[in-house]
């Protein structure tokens, strides 16, 4: 892929590369959800993939608005964040329910933040071009993966003090 060259090309590079993160995170934390120990964090993260596809389908539409290819940009910045996601939750994760449970929701946070930053950055980029429309669908988004966080950090909060 050239280098963009304009503010319309950002935009169309950063929703790309939020798709692909978005499919890497889905099969991620469906993985996770298997492990998780708590019914709680389970229907959490079966939740979150659901939010991550409607999230999904919002960067597709947005993209084929603005002429764009409707294909993902393969994001790196999430095959980091899900083979650690993986390794600590799964690959190497305690055989301690609780323990195990702990990662998982650090994990999980860990790639909801970077989906955090992308859709914030989006639906700014979306305001500079006057796309008002669809800076509101980013930060719906945005809105709704901070909820989800911050129900994470709650429950992560009560499982810490089962497991001490």
């Amino acid at each position: 892929m050239s280098a963009p060259g304009s503010l319309k090309d950002v935009y169309l590079d950063e929703m790309k590369d939020l798709w692909s993160a978005n499919d890497q995170m889905t099969r991620a934390v469906q993985q996770l959800s298997d492990q998780a120990s708590e019914p709680k964090l389970k229907q959490m993260l079966q939740d979150a993939v659901g939010g991550i596809g409607k999230h999904t389908d919002i960067l597709k539409s947005l993209i084929e608005e603005n002429g764009g290819t409707t294909s993902p940009e393969h994001c790196k910045g999430m095959e980091g964040l899900v083979t650690e996601a993986l390794k600590h939750g799964i690959k190497e994760a305690p055989s301690d329910g609780r323990l195990r449970d702990v990662q998982i929701i650090a994990q999980y946070q860990r790639m909801s933040h970077y989906g955090l930053a992308g859709f914030g950055s989006a639906a700014a980029y979306a305001k500079a071009l006057g796309k008002t429309d669809q800076e509101s669908k980013l930060k719906t988004a945005v809105s709704e993966i901070y909820k989800g966080d911050e129900f994470a950090s709650r429950l992560a909060e009560s499982v810490e003090r089962a497991a001490a």
